[in-house]
């Protein structure tokens, strides 16, 4: 027989966590990757190596950030009867204001003076619609007051300056501000109604210094290369806005940069024309100030739809829509006729 002994004997023994049915890694060799399931039973996925950015560090797909789409804009579509019809508008307006200028005199400045202020109580009318103040029965009359004021500033004055327009334009200011502050319905929104009052009143009172310009020397004739290069201009840009409205300035404006230059480039030549006929001008000198009234016109056209386009992607709702056509031509004549004055007095 043999000796008994145990199948065991001679070999290691077993260490105690292995008894338990839990086999280690053989010893001496590294643990082998895991591709067994994981604890929720789900086979574990490998990763592939990470990305490395510019800098270096590791980027995993994950940490990317989905960039935005931009969102594509809808251009606004150019309706070719509303160019036509505020080339029109404008036309008419140049053509009123050279004539009227032709009907003063020494001594005779009151015709000239009600067609200005025609035009500014459209100008009231129209801005006071379009930007809606707070107060806007009050800041119209007010507007108007100060209209009328200014023209007999500058019809009675004894010396022809600016000096009474600013008097007027300042206290007209201070009267619609501080009618808003009596009132505690329109008191809580004054801040938003400075801008707008103080914007109408320079308008109307701008119109007043082509008064004035009348009553300087060579200032007729003035009035009339400034104010017709302001008419060509204005006309000429809405005329290609109907035909042309390429390339578009922003896809919220119905307006190209084609009429804004065409414009501005046509009023400047109907300006140097004219300068060959009337005494005291060259073509030289009429192009100049000619392309200044001009230039600033359009552009200040220009503006007047981008301020548009700006109230209406803001959500308020639209204006009335006669007023807010006028407005861009009145606009324009508006900045033209200071600019008139300056050149005027500048360079000639």
């Amino acid at each position: 027989m043999f000796p008994s002994s145990s199948p065991e004997t001679g070999r290691d023994p077993w260490p105690d966590d292995a008894r338990s049915g839990q086999v280690g890694p053989a010893r001496g060799l590294p643990p082998g990757p895991r591709t067994g399931p994981t604890d929720d039973g789900e086979p574990r996925r490998e990763r592939g190596p990470r990305r490395a950015r510019k800098g270096g560090a590791p980027r995993r797909p994950d940490d990317e950030a989905a960039e935005p789409e931009a969102e594509v804009v809808e251009p606004v579509d150019v309706r070719k009867p509303l160019s036509l019809t505020v080339a029109g508008f404008a036309a008419l307006l140049g053509v009123g204001l050279v004539l009227g200028a032709q009907t003063a005199g020494p001594g005779h400045r009151l015709p000239f003076a009600f067609i200005v202020f025609g035009v500014q109580l459209l100008f009231v009318l129209a801005w006071t619609m379009a930007m809606r103040p707070p107060a806007l029965l009050l800041v119209a009359v007010v507007s108007a007051a100060v209209a009328g004021a200014a023209d007999v500033a500058a019809v009675q004055s004894d010396i022809a300056g600016l000096a009474p327009l600013g008097y007027v334009a300042a206290g007209g200011f201070l009267l619609g501000v501080l009618g808003q502050l009596v009132r505690r319905v329109d008191r809580i929104r004054v801040t938003d109604s400075l801008g707008t009052t103080l914007l109408i009143v320079v308008g109307v009172v701008a119109f007043a210094t082509l008064i004035t310009l009348s009553r300087i020397p060579a200032g007729t004739q003035a009035i009339t290369v400034c104010l017709a290069a302001t008419g060509v201009a204005l006309t000429v840009a809405r005329l290609t806005d109907a035909v042309l409205p390429w390339p578009r300035l922003a896809p919220q404006v119905p307006r190209g940069a084609a009429g804004v230059v065409a414009g501005a480039m046509i009023g400047t030549l109907t300006s140097a024309v004219l300068g060959s006929y009337l005494v005291g001008f060259t073509p030289t000198s009429a192009a100049l100030i000619g392309l200044v009234t001009a230039a600033t016109a359009v552009l200040a056209d220009l503006a007047v739809g981008y301020a548009e386009a700006g109230r209406l992607m803001a959500g308020e709702p639209p204006t009335l829509w006669i007023a807010r056509h006028m407005q861009g031509p009145l606009g324009g004549f508006a900045l033209a006729a200071p600019a008139a004055y300056a050149m005027c007095v500048l360079f000639l």
